[in-house]
C-alpha cells in the first residue's frame, strides 16, 4: 500500500475547520489501508494555552499515535502584527524543511495543505526530495484573501507571494479545493488543466450526523467559529444589540482577533442576553449548535469572499439548524438553492434581525430547512463518501 506524507500547520487537537479537515483525511486514509505520516506543529490555534486543558485531547488513539510529528515554533504568532506573523510562518517552513531533509523514509505521495503558503513550499521541497506526486490542498486563496481582510498591502512582497502561488499551482500534480468557488479563480489566474483541480469540501462524519438529537432551546440564536477580520464583527455587534432589545438569546462560541472586542462591546452595552463560551471540542460545539433555533454566518462584502464556503455553514446544516447569513457568491448560492436558510440582500443588521424573527415565528419553515440541510449533507458532505475523491488522486 502507498505511503503518504501529510503536511499541515493545523491538526488534532486544534479547533477549527482546518485541523478537523486534516484529522478526517488522516483517519480515513488510514482506514483505507494507506500508511500516513503527519508533519505538523504543536497545537497553537487560537493560542497554545488552550491545549493545556486535557479535554481537547479526547482521542486516545491519536494521542498515542507515533506517526504524528509535531514541531515546536518559538516565534510568537502576533495576530495583529503581520511582520511578526510572517516570521512565525517562515520559522515554521524552515523547521518543516529541516525535518523533511532529515527524514529517511520514502513516500509515494505528498499531501500538503495551504494556507499558509509557506507550508506548501515545504511540501514542494518534499516532492523534489522524494521525487513523487504532490497533492496541494487549498483551503483559502492565499495571498488573495490578505487583500480581503486588509492586513497587508506591501506591493513588492505581495508580488513575491503571487509568484510563489503560481509556482505551487503549476508544480502540483493535483490541486484540491474545498470550495467550488475557488475553481474559476485558479483557472483564470494560472490556467492549469481542468482535470488537475479536484473538489473535496469540508464535511461531516457519519457519526456526527447520528448524534444531532439535542433538544431545542426557545428563541436561541448561535454564532460558532472564527471572529476575525473577515467575519464582519461590526455587523454582529449591531445585530447583538437588536437581539438583546427583543429578549432573544445569542450564544457565541468564538475565537479570533476580534473576540475580545466583541465581548467588551457586549459588556459596555449591557447585552445580558449574550453568552460567550470559550472554545471547546468539536463534539461539544456541535451539541450546542444543535440546541439552537437559528445559526448565523457573516462575511465582509468583498469580492474575494465570493469564492468561500465557511466550514460553519456545513456544521450548521449537519446540526439541522436553519441559517441566517450575510454572505455572497458561492455561500449565498448554496444556502438559497438548497433552501437551508435566509440571506440578507443588503447585509444590514436590521435585515438580518428581521429574517431571524421571521424564522423564529415560523416553526414549519425551520423544520423544512432543517430537513433540507440534513438531506444535503448526507448527499454531498459526508467524509466517508468524499474521501474516495482523494483516493482517486493518490491512485492515478
Amino acid at each position: 500500500m502507498k505511503k503518504v506524507l501529510l503536511i499541515s500547520q493545523n491538526f488534532y487537537p486544534e479547533i477549527g475547520s482546518a485541523a478537523n479537515r486534516m484529522k478526517n483525511i488522516y483517519e480515513l486514509l488510514k482506514n483505507k489501508g494507506y500508511l500516513v505520516q503527519v508533519l505538523t506543529t504543536e497545537p497553537s490555534y487560537p493560542n497554545k494555552n488552550t491545549y493545556e486543558d486535557s479535554s481537547f485531547w479526547d482521542d486516545e488513539e491519536l494521542n498515542k499515535d507515533r506517526h504524528i510529528t509535531r514541531i515546536p515554533i518559538r516565534s510568537h504568532k502576533y495576530s495583529r502584527n503581520f511582520v511578526s506573523r510572517l516570521f512565525y510562518y517562515l520559522e515554521m517552513m524552515w523547521r518543516m524543511i529541516l525535518t523533511i531533509l532529515k527524514d529517511r523514509q520514502q513516500y509515494d505521495v505528498i499531501f500538503v495543505s495551504s494556507p499558509p503558503i509557506f507550508v506548501a513550499l515545504a511540501g514542494l521541497l518534499a516532492k523534489w526530495k522524494f521525487k513523487n506526486k504532490l497533492i496541494l490542498d487549498i483551503r483559502d486563496l492565499w495571498p488573495e484573501s490578505l487583500k480581503g481582510v486588509g492586513v497587508f498591502h506591501h506591493p513588492f512582497i505581495m508580488k513575491i507571494f503571487y509568484v510563489i502561488e503560481r509556482i505551487l499551482y503549476r508544480k502540483a500534480d493535483f490541486i484540491i479545493i474545498n470550495s467550488l468557488g475557488f475553481q474559476e479563480y485558479i483557472k483564470k489566474q494560472f490556467g492549469p488543466a481542468s482535470a488537475k483541480i479536484v473538489y473535496l469540501p469540508n464535511a461531516a462524519r457519519q457519526c456526527e450526523m447520528a448524534s444531532q438529537t439535542a433538544e431545542k432551546a426557545q428563541n436561541q440564536v448561535i454564532y460558532a467559529g472564527n471572529l476575525g477580520r473577515a467575519q464582519d464583527v461590526s455587523l454582529l455587534k449591531e445585530l447583538a444589540v437588536k437581539l438583546s432589545e427583543n429578549d432573544i438569546g445569542l450564544t457565541v462560541i468564538g475565537y479570533g482577533v476580534e473576540k475580545n472586542h466583541f465581548y467588551e462591546f457586549a459588556q459596555q452595552n449591557g447585552l445580558k442576553n449574550i453568552s460567550f463560551l470559550s472554545p471547546t471540542t468539536r463534539k461539544k460545539c456541535l451539541h450546542m449548535i444543535g440546541k439552537s433555533d437559528v445559526a448565523i454566518v457573516t462575511l465582509k462584502q468583498k469580492q474575494v469572499f465570493d469564492t468561500v464556503l465557511p466550514g460553519k455553514v456545513i456544521d450548521y446544516m449537519a446540526c439541522k439548524v436553519p441559517i441566517v447569513g450575510s454572505v455572497s457568491g458561492f455561500s449565498k448560492s448554496l444556502i438559497e438553492k438548497e433552501k437551508v436558510g435566509l440571506i440578507s440582500e443588503d447585509g444590514s443588521a436590521a435585515d438580518l434581525f428581521h429574517k431571524i424573527i421571521y424564522l423564529l415565528k415560523s416553526k414549519e419553515l425551520r423544520q423544512e430547512m432543517s430537513r433540507n440541510g440534513e438531506a444535503y449533507i448526507r448527499e454531498s458532505f459526508i467524509w466517508e463518501k468524499n474521501i474516495e475523491t482523494l483516493v482517486d488522486c493518490i491512485e492515478k
